[in-house]
């Protein structure tokens, strides 16, 4: 294990205590984290939180149908090896959610579904955890998921507010996690009330906890892509993989507008319903500029179709989110595995038509352009 270097100072932290202070009074940190996911949770379930008019881009590209794939359909391997550990499908239950008593029966119904069908899972941000130890098990799942790729997961900008290497490590720790995301969500801490907003030297920090941390990290957005020149900053600071969580799923500002105290905050949020970029783009955009780093497909991913479009763009791993919270809240367990299945045979039969045996052929089939 890696010497942790000296614990990275907070950046502008007395205007942000005081920011925290005018916008929550004297509820208490834990409090609030714990009613933001509460709401998080209602929202996404209850709301109509996806994008209007941008989608994911995907629907501009397909596949030459093979008629004469040569291949036999019970041959076709939808394993993939990921980070150094085999899944039997390359589907990601995405982050989502932790820290409190319905988020952990959620996480635990995610988790049990992984197990059965051999797919990677992501935890919501831990920051409720490493700052309110007693929400620990809201997040913890390796014990009815002890096989599976699992993802940690704090917020980037944290790291810019007094975090630093201890505090990723812990999340690691907390949940036995295979690697640790950082997620980056810019937009929606702009447009939060209780939002961090000061991404300023934020990379440094970044690059930091990459060469510390003894687990691979990923760098994730949360619904609006990265640029060209997101992921060659990112590749250059050390992440292991980019999970690009491009825009035409489900809309976070949106979520936030729901959540807004005061109509000129709602509007605030309501006016970025469209702003990002598509998750095909952004997955061209990371592959262009980071050719040898591991890609993260999510954003807006309705079947196992579009799951092998991303992976044809490049990516190892294709992540959704909505539909398995859905899938867990309405029918448990076997809901999950269900999804899961009927989405990799999905993804089984296009690769089939497409004449690819196997996610690495898949990976070098081509796509076409309807433009």
């Amino acid at each position: 294990m890696k010497d942790a270097p000296t614990p990275l100072a907070p950046a502008g932290a007395d205007s942000h205590e005081k920011r925290k202070a005018d916008s929550a009074g004297p509820e208490p940190n834990t409090d609030i984290h714990e009613k933001r996911k509460a709401d998080h949770i209602r929202i996404n379930l209850e709301e109509d939180v996806a994008f209007k008019r941008l989608t994911n881009g995907l629907e501009a590209y397909f596949f030459m149908h093979q008629a004469l794939p040569e291949l036999d359909l019970a041959a076709v391997d939808t394993s993939v090896e990921v980070l150094g550990k085999r899944q039997a499908t390359p589907l990601l239950i995405s982050s989502m959610t932790g820290g409190t008593e319905r988020a952990r029966h959620i996480n635990r119904t995610l988790a049990a579904g992984a197990q059965a069908v051999g797919m990677a899972m992501g935890l919501g941000s831990m920051r409720a955890a490493i700052e309110d130890p007693a929400l620990e098990s809201t997040y913890q799942v390796r014990d009815v998921a002890p096989d599976i790729l699992l993802f940690a997961n704090l917020g980037a900008v944290q790291l810019n507010y007094g975090y630093g290497i201890d505090h990723c490590r812990r999340a690691v720790d907390m949940i036995e996690a295979d690697a640790l995301i950082l997620h980056f969500n810019a937009l929606q801490e702009a447009v939060q009330p209780e939002g961090d907003g000061n991404f300023a030297g934020l990379l440094r920090r970044v690059e930091a906890v990459c060469r510390a941390l003894p687990v691979p990290v990923v760098a994730k957005e949360v619904g609006w892509g990265f640029s060209r020149e997101d992921a060659r900053r990112l590749a250059s600071a050390g992440v292991a993989a980019i999970d690009v969580a491009g825009a035409g799923g489900t809309s976070w500002s949106q979520v936030e507008m729901h959540r807004a105290p005061t109509p000129r905050l709602a509007r605030v949020a309501g006016a970025f319903i469209d702003w990002g970029i598509p998750t095909a783009v952004s997955l061209r955009y990371c592959r262009e500029a980071a050719p040898g780093l591991a890609l993260f497909a999510s954003g807006g991913i309705h079947d196992g179709i579009e799951a092998a479009k991303c992976i044809a763009l490049g990516a190892s791993l294709v992540g959704l989110a909505g539909e398995f919270l859905r899938a867990a809240d309405q029918d448990g367990v076997e809901g999950v595995a269900q999804l899961a299945g009927a989405l990799t045979d999905e993804l089984r039969v296009a690769m089939f038509c497409a004449g690819a045996g196997d996610i690495g052929a898949l990976g070098q089939t081509p796509l076409h352009t309807s433009f």
